[in-house]
């Protein structure tokens, strides 16, 4: 595997590490992560599709764009990959297309072949796609188990318009998958968080898939809103501060939902990921140190799917609500990773609004929130 890194910043292209011996007339996949504004200036695709004549390039929109163990804002992140022996496939499909986001994900993998599939990684619109439904319908045939991961797209904080495209400017409802084969790609991937739960368990009474309605019987809104004190004047992006820890009914493991949207006249809450009745919640808060940790957490769970190899490319993959908690230290949970993956490795990623990965290596994908999710490529 070899690969090459630019960026995208204040108008200038600027190189970052090339590998010896990339030709990028055969480069395989090109990933291009930036801001709204930025990634969706025609210019952008136009300058990558004359430099990789035949690559398949996917661009998404970011709440922030990694590279190396940098964020950025108001920018673009490109890493190119020449594979020596895998095949890659990328497929896409609109939301619009389906009847629901289950049968965006079904078709999604419907569209690859199984046959030598080893990975898939995924770049979803994170504004209209539901993100639970979407990993059920990638799931529903994925008897293997083959690791699925990625995330959904970013829109800074402003959970309003996300985009992305497959060789195409950008734009809303758009699902993309990437699908490796063979078997000298070697895939690995870590999920951790890091939030401190308080306050006691509680059962969600009343939901409508992704939206909350009643806690315990009682208004769900007007509950969290008493544990937020000062912030409640700051909704919905204080929310981002405050996620629920979830537990679903027959599962021992807990995934964490962050808040997109209130709805003052419904008294209603509606997640990135779908919060079942009869699931145990509780709020959780944020712990600088451990947030930090989770992020070296999932960079040592990484190395299990790679055989402790180490990784030639690391795709980050983190929640919004991490960057803005973690403000102006948000640059030490990538350290954190980065002192794990190693200084050999390409490391590219960005903010999301949802991150998908399974919990260990033998279980199906699911959706997270806020953590730090990290997806290693290794070539044998």
């Amino acid at each position: 595997m070899k690969a090459f890194q630019q960026h995208f910043f204040k108008g200038q292209w600027i190189d970052h590490t090339q590998s010896a011996g990339f030709d990028p007339t055969q480069c395989h996949l090109v990933l291009a992560f930036g801001s709204r504004e930025c990634v969706s200036q025609p210019e952008v695709l136009a300058t990558l599709k004359a430099k990789y004549p035949n690559g398949n390039i996917v661009l998404s929109s970011t709440s922030g764009e990694i590279l190396g163990d940098n964020v950025y804002d108001d920018s673009v992140v490109v890493t190119a990959i020449q594979f020596e022996k895998t095949e890659i496939r990328c497929v896409s499909t609109n939301i619009s297309a389906h009847s629901s986001s289950y049968e965006t994900g079904l078709s999604l993998m419907t569209q690859l072949e199984t046959e030598g599939l080893a990975s898939v990684f995924i770049i979803s619109d994170g504004a209209h796609v539901n993100g639970s439904e979407l990993v059920a319908g990638l799931n529903e045939n994925n008897r293997p188990h083959v690791p699925i991961t990625g995330g959904l797209a970013g829109d800074a904080a402003r959970f309003t318009q996300t985009l992305t495209g497959l060789n195409a400017n950008p734009t809303e409802g758009n699902v993309i998958a990437v699908g490796f084969y063979g078997s000298d790609i070697l895939v690995g991937h870590g999920s951790f968080g890091g939030w401190d739960e308080f306050g006691p368990e509680r059962i969600v009474t009343k939901s409508i898939k992704n939206v909350l309605y009643e806690i315990d019987g009682k208004n769900a809104l007007e509950l969290y809103k008493q544990y937020l004190g000062d912030y409640v004047s700051e909704l919905p992006g204080s929310a981002l501060l405050f996620p629920l820890s979830l537990r679903m009914k027959g599962s021992q493991e807990n995934l964490v939902r962050t808040i997109l949207s209130i709805d003052e006249a419904e008294n209603s809450m509606t997640f990135a990921g779908n919060l079942p009745e009869g699931s145990t919640v509780r709020l959780m808060k944020a712990n600088f140190d451990k947030l930090i940790e989770g992020s070296s957490d999932a960079a040592n769970y990484s190395f299990n799917g790679i055989r402790n190899q180490k990784p030639q490319l690391a795709i980050l993959v983190s929640c919004v609500g991490r960057k803005l908690i973690l403000a102006e230290r948000t640059e030490e949970e990538l350290q954190a990773a980065k002192e794990i993956l190693g200084n050999d490795a390409f490391i590219t990623g960005f903010y999301s609004y949802g991150e998908i990965s399974p919990f260990n290596p033998s279980s199906k994908c699911e959706l997270h929130n806020q953590t730090m999710t990290i997806t290693t490529f290794t070539e044998i």
